[in-house]
Protein backbone atom coordinates (compact mmCIF):
# COMPACT_ATOMS: atom_id res chain seq x y z
CA UNK A 1 0.00 0.00 0.00
CA UNK A 2 1.32 3.03 -0.62
CA UNK A 3 1.97 4.99 2.17
CA UNK A 4 0.12 8.06 1.37
CA UNK A 5 -3.09 6.10 1.96
CA UNK A 6 -4.58 6.43 4.92
CA UNK A 7 -5.02 3.08 6.56
CA UNK A 8 -8.24 2.11 8.61
CA UNK A 9 -6.57 1.59 12.17
CA UNK A 10 -5.60 5.40 11.64
CA UNK A 11 -8.59 6.67 10.16
CA UNK A 12 -10.62 5.50 13.14
CA UNK A 13 -8.32 7.05 15.57
CA UNK A 14 -8.23 10.48 13.57
CA UNK A 15 -12.01 10.60 12.09
CA UNK A 16 -13.42 11.99 15.76
CA UNK A 17 -10.63 14.28 16.58
CA UNK A 18 -11.04 16.14 13.44
CA UNK A 19 -13.55 19.45 13.80
CA UNK A 20 -17.30 19.42 11.87
CA UNK A 21 -17.90 21.36 9.37
CA UNK A 22 -20.84 23.86 9.81
CA UNK A 23 -23.70 22.92 6.90
CA UNK A 24 -24.82 26.19 5.23
CA UNK A 25 -28.27 24.92 3.79
CA UNK A 26 -29.29 28.74 1.99
CA UNK A 27 -25.93 28.82 -0.36
CA UNK A 28 -24.34 25.48 0.27
CA UNK A 29 -22.06 25.63 -2.84
CA UNK A 30 -19.68 22.99 -3.77
CA UNK A 31 -19.75 19.95 -1.76
CA UNK A 32 -16.74 20.09 0.34
CA UNK A 33 -14.12 16.97 -0.61
CA UNK A 34 -13.88 14.06 2.05
CA UNK A 35 -11.44 14.79 4.91
CA UNK A 36 -9.99 11.01 4.27
CA UNK A 37 -9.31 12.17 0.63
CA UNK A 38 -7.86 15.22 1.65
CA UNK A 39 -5.93 13.78 4.17
CA UNK A 40 -4.09 11.63 1.28
CA UNK A 41 -3.24 14.85 -0.40
CA UNK A 42 -1.42 15.87 2.92
CA UNK A 43 0.49 12.84 3.29
CA UNK A 44 1.44 12.60 -0.65
CA UNK A 45 3.17 16.13 -0.13
CA UNK A 46 4.55 15.30 3.04
CA UNK A 47 6.06 11.76 1.72
CA UNK A 48 7.15 13.24 -1.70
CA UNK A 49 8.31 16.38 -0.93
CA UNK A 50 6.40 17.84 -4.11
CA UNK A 51 4.79 21.70 -3.98
CA UNK A 52 1.41 22.28 -3.21
CA UNK A 53 0.41 23.63 -6.80
CA UNK A 54 1.92 20.37 -8.26
CA UNK A 55 -0.51 18.00 -6.67
CA UNK A 56 -1.70 15.31 -9.24
CA UNK A 57 -5.59 15.81 -9.17
CA UNK A 58 -5.83 12.83 -10.88
CA UNK A 59 -5.26 10.99 -7.55
CA UNK A 60 -8.67 12.33 -6.03
CA UNK A 61 -7.12 14.14 -3.70
CA UNK A 62 -8.50 17.74 -4.51
CA UNK A 63 -6.43 20.38 -5.30
CA UNK A 64 -3.18 21.64 -3.63
CA UNK A 65 -4.99 24.78 -2.27
CA UNK A 66 -7.65 22.51 -0.13
CA UNK A 67 -4.91 20.60 1.22
CA UNK A 68 -2.98 23.29 2.43
CA UNK A 69 -6.37 24.90 3.94
CA UNK A 70 -7.31 21.27 5.78
CA UNK A 71 -4.15 20.96 7.27
CA UNK A 72 -3.80 24.63 9.11
CA UNK A 73 -7.05 24.51 9.83
CA UNK A 74 -6.59 21.43 11.94
CA UNK A 75 -3.21 22.11 13.29
CA UNK A 76 -5.10 24.93 14.52
CA UNK A 77 -8.08 22.94 15.92
CA UNK A 78 -4.90 21.04 17.76
CA UNK A 79 -5.67 17.92 16.02
CA UNK A 80 -2.48 16.61 15.31
CA UNK A 81 -1.54 16.84 19.22
CA UNK A 82 -4.53 15.15 20.08
CA UNK A 83 -4.03 12.06 17.89
CA UNK A 84 -0.52 12.05 19.18
CA UNK A 85 -1.62 11.91 22.40
CA UNK A 86 -3.98 9.03 21.92
CA UNK A 87 -1.03 7.38 19.77
CA UNK A 88 0.75 7.80 22.53
CA UNK A 89 -1.72 6.49 25.47
CA UNK A 90 -2.03 3.22 23.43
CA UNK A 91 1.77 2.45 23.64
CA UNK A 92 1.38 3.14 27.34
CA UNK A 93 -1.15 0.81 27.76
CA UNK A 94 0.72 -1.65 25.95
CA UNK A 95 4.08 -0.92 28.28
CA UNK A 96 5.77 -0.08 24.81
CA UNK A 97 7.06 3.91 26.00
CA UNK A 98 10.45 3.51 27.63
CA UNK A 99 10.14 6.16 30.66
CA UNK A 100 13.67 4.94 32.41
CA UNK A 101 15.41 7.71 30.23
CA UNK A 102 14.15 10.04 27.69
CA UNK A 103 16.74 11.45 24.70
CA UNK A 104 17.16 14.61 23.27
CA UNK A 105 18.83 16.46 19.93
CA UNK A 106 18.16 18.81 17.29
CA UNK A 107 18.50 18.60 13.53
CA UNK A 108 19.10 21.48 11.22
CA UNK A 109 17.39 22.15 7.67
CA UNK A 110 18.07 24.57 5.22
CA UNK A 111 14.66 27.09 4.84
CA UNK A 112 14.77 28.88 1.13
CA UNK A 113 11.90 30.79 1.86
CA UNK A 114 12.73 32.10 4.87
CA UNK A 115 10.04 33.23 7.33
CA UNK A 116 9.44 33.46 11.19
CA UNK A 117 11.60 30.83 12.76
CA UNK A 118 14.04 31.02 10.63
CA UNK A 119 17.79 32.14 11.63
CA UNK A 120 21.78 32.39 10.44
CA UNK A 121 22.78 28.86 10.68
CA UNK A 122 26.62 28.35 12.29
CA UNK A 123 26.67 24.79 10.56
CA UNK A 124 25.76 26.25 7.03
CA UNK A 125 27.44 29.31 6.59
CA UNK A 126 25.20 31.71 7.53
CA UNK A 127 22.40 30.51 5.25
CA UNK A 128 18.78 30.85 6.26
CA UNK A 129 17.47 27.65 8.24
CA UNK A 130 15.88 26.47 11.19
CA UNK A 131 15.79 23.88 13.20
CA UNK A 132 13.83 20.31 14.56
CA UNK A 133 14.42 19.75 18.62
CA UNK A 134 13.14 16.60 19.67
CA UNK A 135 13.00 14.58 22.43
CA UNK A 136 12.00 10.88 22.18
CA UNK A 137 11.47 7.90 24.86
CA UNK A 138 14.04 4.93 25.07
CA UNK A 139 12.79 3.38 22.11
CA UNK A 140 13.15 6.89 19.54
CA UNK A 141 9.64 7.38 19.96
CA UNK A 142 8.73 11.18 19.67
CA UNK A 143 7.26 12.52 22.70
CA UNK A 144 7.34 15.98 21.87
CA UNK A 145 8.96 18.55 18.90
CA UNK A 146 9.56 22.32 18.64
CA UNK A 147 10.66 24.39 15.65
CA UNK A 148 13.11 27.48 16.13
CA UNK A 149 15.58 29.33 14.31
CA UNK A 150 18.83 27.78 13.19
CA UNK A 151 20.51 30.15 15.26
CA UNK A 152 19.21 28.93 18.34
CA UNK A 153 21.14 27.41 20.65
CA UNK A 154 20.21 23.96 21.50
CA UNK A 155 20.55 23.71 25.15
CA UNK A 156 18.07 27.07 25.51
CA UNK A 157 14.96 24.25 24.18
CA UNK A 158 16.15 21.86 26.54
CA UNK A 159 13.31 22.80 29.67
CA UNK A 160 10.72 23.94 26.49
CA UNK A 161 10.94 20.37 25.40
CA UNK A 162 10.40 18.54 28.49
CA UNK A 163 7.39 21.19 29.14
CA UNK A 164 6.38 20.16 25.66
CA UNK A 165 5.71 16.37 26.82
CA UNK A 166 1.86 15.94 27.42
CA UNK A 167 0.17 13.94 30.21
CA UNK A 168 0.41 10.56 28.97
CA UNK A 169 -2.19 8.40 30.07
CA UNK A 170 -3.07 4.37 29.10
CA UNK A 171 -1.77 3.35 33.09
CA UNK A 172 -3.37 3.39 36.48
CA UNK A 173 -2.76 6.01 38.01
CA UNK A 174 -2.19 9.34 37.30
CA UNK A 175 -0.71 10.58 33.77
CA UNK A 176 2.98 10.62 33.08
CA UNK A 177 4.72 13.53 31.25
CA UNK A 178 8.43 13.07 32.75
CA UNK A 179 11.14 10.41 32.35
CA UNK A 180 13.55 9.13 34.93
CA UNK A 181 16.74 10.29 33.21
CA UNK A 182 17.28 12.51 30.50
CA UNK A 183 20.39 11.61 28.29
CA UNK A 184 21.90 14.37 25.94
CA UNK A 185 25.13 15.28 23.77
CA UNK A 186 27.77 17.96 24.66
CA UNK A 187 25.74 20.99 23.48
CA UNK A 188 23.59 20.80 26.39
CA UNK A 189 26.80 20.50 28.75
CA UNK A 190 25.84 23.63 31.56
CA UNK A 191 25.61 23.28 35.67
CA UNK A 192 22.78 25.21 35.26
CA UNK A 193 20.33 23.63 33.55
CA UNK A 194 21.80 20.19 35.11
CA UNK A 195 20.47 21.90 38.02
CA UNK A 196 16.87 22.74 36.63
CA UNK A 197 16.35 19.12 35.37
CA UNK A 198 16.74 17.74 38.70
CA UNK A 199 14.86 20.16 40.43
CA UNK A 200 11.92 18.75 38.24
CA UNK A 201 12.99 15.05 39.62
CA UNK A 202 14.80 13.93 36.55
CA UNK A 203 18.59 12.50 36.53
CA UNK A 204 20.20 14.76 33.68
CA UNK A 205 22.94 12.54 32.09
CA UNK A 206 24.76 14.64 29.63
CA UNK A 207 27.86 14.65 27.80
CA UNK A 208 30.30 16.54 29.62
CA UNK A 209 32.55 18.77 26.87
CA UNK A 210 35.76 17.23 26.18
CA UNK A 211 34.53 13.36 25.98
CA UNK A 212 32.10 11.16 24.15
CA UNK A 213 28.80 12.65 23.83
CA UNK A 214 27.07 9.69 24.95
CA UNK A 215 25.60 5.63 25.03
CA UNK A 216 22.19 6.97 23.81
CA UNK A 217 22.69 8.76 21.00
CA UNK A 218 21.62 6.52 18.62
CA UNK A 219 18.16 7.11 20.01
CA UNK A 220 17.56 9.95 18.56
CA UNK A 221 20.15 10.24 15.15
CA UNK A 222 18.08 7.16 14.48
CA UNK A 223 14.59 9.03 15.15
CA UNK A 224 15.79 11.86 13.26
CA UNK A 225 16.28 9.53 9.99
CA UNK A 226 12.81 8.85 10.37
CA UNK A 227 11.72 12.29 11.14
CA UNK A 228 13.46 13.42 7.69
CA UNK A 229 12.43 10.02 5.54
CA UNK A 230 9.50 12.35 5.38
CA UNK A 231 10.88 14.55 2.35
CA UNK A 232 8.78 17.28 2.90
CA UNK A 233 11.23 17.81 6.04
CA UNK A 234 14.12 18.03 4.71
CA UNK A 235 13.73 21.09 3.23
CA UNK A 236 11.64 24.35 5.28
CA UNK A 237 9.78 25.28 1.82
CA UNK A 238 6.57 26.88 3.80
CA UNK A 239 7.47 30.84 4.83
CA UNK A 240 4.81 30.33 7.42
CA UNK A 241 6.35 28.54 10.82
CA UNK A 242 2.22 26.82 11.56
CA UNK A 243 2.09 25.03 8.51
CA UNK A 244 5.66 23.56 8.51
CA UNK A 245 4.77 22.41 12.66
CA UNK A 246 2.18 20.69 11.49
CA UNK A 247 4.32 18.99 8.78
CA UNK A 248 6.83 18.18 11.72
CA UNK A 249 3.38 16.75 14.30
CA UNK A 250 2.30 14.96 11.97
CA UNK A 251 5.43 12.77 10.80
CA UNK A 252 5.72 12.15 14.85
CA UNK A 253 1.86 10.63 14.72
CA UNK A 254 2.60 8.62 11.43
CA UNK A 255 5.96 7.37 13.33
CA UNK A 256 4.33 6.81 16.93
CA UNK A 257 1.48 5.28 15.01
CA UNK A 258 3.66 2.68 13.25
CA UNK A 259 5.36 1.56 16.43
CA UNK A 260 1.72 0.58 17.51
CA UNK A 261 1.31 -1.20 14.11
CA UNK A 262 4.67 -3.25 15.37
CA UNK A 263 2.48 -5.01 18.46
CA UNK A 264 0.32 -6.86 15.58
Amino acid sequence: MSPWIVSDELWDRLEPLLPQRERRFRYPGRKALPDREVLCGILYVLHTGIQWEYLPQELGFGSGMTCWRRLRDWNEAGVWQRLHEVLLAELNAASRLDWSRCVVDSSHVRAFKRGSHTGPSPVDRGRAGSKHHLITDGHGTPLAVLLTGGNRNDVTQLLPLLDAIPPVRGRVGRPRRKPDSLFADRGYDHDIYRDQVRERGIVPAIARRGTRHGTYRWVIERSFAWLHGFRRLRIRWERRADIHEAFLKLACCLITHRQLDSLC
